[in-house]
């Protein structure tokens, strides 16, 4: 599930030097939408720590027309049979009645767990560090909430997702952030399974070291962690949606 870490400045350096960028990053925590994405312990526990490490990476080529293909990785487990996550996604991004547009599509991709694959087209507008994007689920399910692929006859179809941030460079090379979101599930979702829809929150500051280095410490989380939980053997209960503190450093190429 798509995340973005590396600093707008050290992306834009990077762009005008080569269409090819990529990019590595190590975190202290892996939250997408809000939720802890690295979850699944051994003997059918859970795992409740703050601190769960994920290594992440991806490729970007991004064309003078406006024309964008892209990569993405991220170590994972919350599928059985699954510790990788590759995302793929293509778009293209304009200029318009004075605002910044980008509409494209993006696919999560699970080998070895192919029941959490999700499609999703998208479209978000900027102006003045503000950004709206909204995102929408075309495939099936919706990372397997609806347990499509295993015959349930429910569909995660129309599942969406809105977030509003904000960037601001406060002093040179530093960089508040700032984002609200708001998962609604589909209704074959809401109405057979425990989800319900949700709010997500992300706050922090990057800072720029130049020469494509950058480090990131966020609060992330989400609210209705209750009907999120698990309990796992040994008793304990994990919330996928508790508030965690991120520190994650990434380096553009």
């Amino acid at each position: 599930m798509l995340t973005v870490s590396t600093s707008a400045q050290a992306q834009t350096e990077a762009s005008e030097a080569s269409p090819v960028t990529a990019n590595v990053t190590l975190t202290t925590n892996y939250k997408f939408r809000g939720q802890d994405q690295d979850v699944l312990g051994s003997n059918g526990n859970f795992k409740t720590s703050s601190v769960k490490p994920a290594i992440q990476g991806g490729f970007d080529y991004a064309h003078e027309s406006g024309f964008y293909i892209g990569n993405w990785n991220s170590s994972v487990n919350w599928l059985d049979g699954n510790s990788f996550e590759m995302d793929v996604y293509g778009g293209y991004k304009f200029k318009a009645g004075g605002l910044d547009w980008d509409v494209g599509t993006l696919g999560y991709v699970y080998p070895g767990a192919t029941q959490g694959n999700t499609w999703e087209i998208y479209g978000s507008g900027s102006i003045a560090g503000f950004t709206l994007k909204y995102s929408h689920t075309v495939s099936d399910d919706y990372f397997n909430w609806a347990g499509s692929k295993g015959g349930s006859g429910l569909s995660g179809r129309n599942t969406g997702y809105l977030n509003l941030g904000y960037a601001y460079e406060v002093v040179p090379k530093l960089t508040l952030k700032a984002s609200v979101g708001y998962t609604f599930f589909a209704s074959d979702i809401k109405d057979n399974t425990t989800a319900i829809n949700y709010y997500d929150y992300n706050l922090g500051a990057s800072y720029d070291f130049g020469a494509g280095l950058a480090l990131g410490a966020y609060v992330q989380g989400a609210n209705k962690g209750s009907a999120f939980e698990v309990t796992g053997a040994d008793g304990k209960t994990l919330n996928p949606n508790k508030a965690r503190f991120i520190v994650a450093l990434t380096k553009t190429l």
